[in-house]
């Protein structure tokens, strides 16, 4: 899949401290580089006893800094007229948390992190440490300091008695978010990803071809612009709140329950919800026999949700060439629907038409394009609540 160019001309500090974790940084700065942006390494004492400096360097392209000089490396890049974009500390020990948190400068890392959070630059910090360590109360206190300050916390994965350095997927989506402006800042958006599992009997299932493809990428581009994100589906997507549901009943609960409980500004029908259930047959329907299913027709989930909740509403709309079943969905409510045909179902590409009651628009390329076109547009339509 296309890889969006998100953080490009962005240049990102990334200040690396004496975990064990610091072994996966040369990934995460390949990563970010790939996604177009300049990455300047900064490492502190102890982080040189577990990685010499020379591989951020060659992963940078960039000399790694280990020490400050006359160059006050740290004003250049993070004071008031600095030029980095954002502070990126990964990983970040107890240690240096607790430095940070109190003031206390005597590292590189401490100095550019002081620096950083003086002149108001974005900060992401990335813990890596025991378990034992991650619960002690002045590191829980301490972290919860930085985040009054607006420091952003990537949670770790706690596994094995550490809590390990995040995904570098999970790193990155963070930092993509701290830079790209959070347009969508304030939203609350109800996604509905992939395909349902209707049960025939114990075994044997109905369902699509849809890979939830479209959703987890609308999902991690509201992400990326700074929304609130739900996704209704079978999966787990990064930095977004999961809610799992099978079967199209399923899904049909949870989404009225995240409107009654949270509420939504923006709904998004991207799954392939089942128009049609068959009556299930307990145990398993023995084979070598021909059998007729009798399906039953099942509720419009986008209907109900648009007449009882009245969110800015995007729906998608698989085979409708000219568009007149999409100009019927919106003039029912729906704020513009995207139409395509079958075999960009489960595929990594696609063409749309976006439809909206303004016009017609062709969008095509990988799924995270066109995720990101159908933000462009809401944006550009001025169609966000207030």
């Amino acid at each position: 899949m296309t890889r969006l160019q998100t953080l490009s001309g962005k240049r990102i500090v990334i200040c690396v401290t004496g975990s064990i974790a610091a072994v996966e940084v040369v990934k995460l700065i390949h990563t970010l580089r790939r996604h177009g942006a300049l990455v300047q390494p900064v490492m502190s004492q102890a982080a040189t006893g577990i990685l010499h400096p020379d591989s951020l360097t060659y992963a940078s392209g960039r000399e790694t800094i280990t020490r400050l000089s006359g160059q006050v490396e740290h004003i250049l890049w993070c004071g008031d007229e600095g030029c980095a974009d954002l502070l990126l500390i990964a990983p970040c020990t107890a240690n240096t948390i607790s430095k940070i948190a109190c003031g206390i400068d005597d590292t590189p890392v401490t100095t550019f992190a002081t620096t950083a959070i003086g002149s108001r630059k974005p900060v992401v910090l990335v813990p890596a440490m025991h378990h034992s360590m991650y619960r002690h109360p002045a590191v829980t206190d301490n972290l919860a300091h930085l985040k009054e300050w607006g420091v952003d916390i990537v949670d770790p994965r706690l596994d094995e008695g550490k809590a390990k350095i995040a995904d570098n997927e999970e790193i990155v989506l963070h930092c993509e978010r701290a830079v790209m402006g959070r347009a969508l800042s304030g939203q609350k958006i109800l996604i509905t990803s992939g395909p349902c599992q209707e049960p025939v009997d114990d075994i044997r299932i109905l369902t699509t071809r849809s890979s939830g493809q479209m959703g987890r990428a609308l999902a991690l581009q509201a992400y990326r612009l700074g929304a609130d994100v739900t996704v209704v589906h079978q999966d787990a997507f990064p930095c977004v709140n999961n809610i799992f549901a099978e079967t199209s009943d399923d899904m049909r609960r949870a989404v009225h329950r995240c409107f009654t409980e949270k509420g939504a500004d923006i709904y998004i029908s991207a799954a392939a919800i089942s128009d049609f259930a068959p009556e299930k047959v307990k145990g398993k329907i023995p084979s070598g026999n021909r059998i007729h299913l009798v399906l039953e027709p099942l509720p419009k989930l986008l209907t109900e949700v648009m007449e009882k909740y009245h969110p800015l509403t995007i729906a998608f709309k698989l085979g409708d060439p000219g568009g007149a079943v999409a100009k019927m969905m919106i003039d029912q409510g729906a704020a513009m629907v995207l139409t395509n045909e079958p075999e960009t179902m489960g595929s990594a590409r696609g063409e749309y038409v976006l439809v909206t009651r303004d016009g017609e628009y062709p969008l095509n390329g990988s799924k995270y394009e066109i995720a990101a076109a159908i933000w462009n547009q809401v944006l550009r339509l001025g169609f966000l609540p207030v």
